[in-house]
């Protein structure tokens, strides 16, 4: 099979394969689970014993990711060398899709291709006060936007930069727990430039500048960005108060807001279209429906999944109910896609930048995902991710 490129990028950037594009469109430390629903119903785990379910290899995915990869970088390099933030938005999914295929492979040449991208970046960033159009005009450094549909263009947006470096401090994080590549001379300069980076010119920065406006967003997936950029940061940090600092933001998302009336686990409710999936609104203290639209769910899941992997807070079983919201509720099967969590609308499949996620902890929900037939780089990238952390723990988990 081959994949069908495409000059878009990002949730509309659908390689389908052998089809044509048709629609475009916790805490550092582990706790006991809190409540799975608002309303006392609770998400039964993944039964122990399941039938052993085959699937398809690292490898294979890798195959599929390899078949853009020099086209990927086409665009991402350029883009990842642009002073504005906006363009570095699209460059997250290359450095995630980088990072995820490092870890399933072990391939430095994936890590080197990630860390090209981050460095490209930081390298564009200009001292706030030099930029003539910034709001904030101090000492951090950054970046702004003149993306044209900003009500302000020219200033500096901290959802353009939470979208990258969520995916950047991840990038940092395995570098600091793959012992080999922290322990390389080469490897901890770069880590250790861009670590100094993260801490002062992203987190500080946006935090000193109003943590209820900047950190503590008005909706989920927003906040989640920021939940996983505090999570990453609170594992490598070497400061005890800035890891003291890290873990409260994320205490704050997943459990409770400071400034709105709900936390991440306050919003989960159970679904009305499947008492085994869960549902939320993307608005704080909101039940409505038709709740998160599910591409900016990709968002949140994106978060849960990684706090899910370093024990913080996130258990199996909210991630079985996430998934059964992806396989009973937003696609129950065949080409249809809901456009929203409770599964109305109709959308385009967009899964890549975090339900696709879900499948390293269910052989059944990465065998459903193998059958999806939108798939990108991003997406191969973490099908192999999920193939090599399930093939760990063995062919019935």
């Amino acid at each position: 099979m081959t994949m069908l490129k495409s000059q878009l990028r990002g949730p509309a950037a659908l390689l389908l394969i052998g089809v044509a594009v048709l629609t475009l469109g916790g805490s550092g430390r582990p706790r006991s689970a809190a409540p799975l629903l608002t309303d006392d119903v609770v998400v039964a785990a993944p039964p122990a014993s399941q039938p052993v379910v085959t699937l398809r290899p690292v490898r294979y995915w890798e195959d599929r990711f390899l078949e853009s990869w020099e086209y990927d970088r086409r665009n991402g390099l350029p883009a990842s060398r642009l002073p504005d933030s906006w363009e570095h938005y699209s460059v997250s999914y290359d450095v995630d899709a980088n990072t995820a295929m490092y870890r399933a492979t072990g391939r430095v040449q994936y890590l080197q291709r990630a860390l090209e991208y981050v460095g490209n970046v930081v390298a564009t960033a200009q001292v706030s006060s030099s930029l003539p159009t910034s709001q904030y005009r101090d000492q951090y450094l950054g970046w702004v936007s003149f993306r044209p549909d900003l009500d302000e263009p020219g200033v500096e947006v901290p959802l353009y930069e939470s979208y990258f470096w969520r995916y950047a401090t991840t990038l940092l994080r395995v570098m600091r727990q793959t012992p080999a590549v922290y322990a390389d001379p080469a490897y901890r300069e770069r880590y250790d430039r861009l670590l100094q980076f993260a801490e002062v010119h992203i987190f500080d920065k946006w935090f000193s500048r109003g943590a209820d406006d900047n950190i503590y967003r008005s909706r989920t997936h927003m906040a989640a960005h920021w939940a996983t950029i505090a999570l990453n940061l609170s594992r490598i940090t070497e400061d005890p108060a800035r890891q003291a600092r890290y873990r409260a933001v994320v205490d704050q998302i997943d459990g409770g807001l400071p400034n709105y009336p709900s936390g991440l686990r306050g919003q989960l409710r159970r679904s009305p279209a499947e008492p085994s999936a869960y549902f939320w609104s993307d608005v704080w203290g909101s039940a409505d429906r038709p709740g998160q639209d599910v591409s900016h769910a990709n968002g949140v899941i994106s978060y849960v999944v990684e706090a899910r992997d370093q024990g913080a807070f996130w258990t199996d079983a909210d991630m079985a109910g996430f998934a059964a919201t992806l396989t009973k509720v937003i696609w129950p099967g065949g080409t249809s896609y809901a456009a929203f969590v409770d599964g109305t609308g109709r959308d385009n499949g967009w899964f890549s930048d975090g339900l696709v996620k879900l499948g390293r902890y269910d052989r059944a929900v990465q065998q459903r995902l193998e059958e999806h037939r939108v798939v990108n780089a991003q997406f191969a990238a973490n099908m192999a991710l999920n193939a090599k952390v399930l093939s760990s723990k063995g062919p019935n988990r």
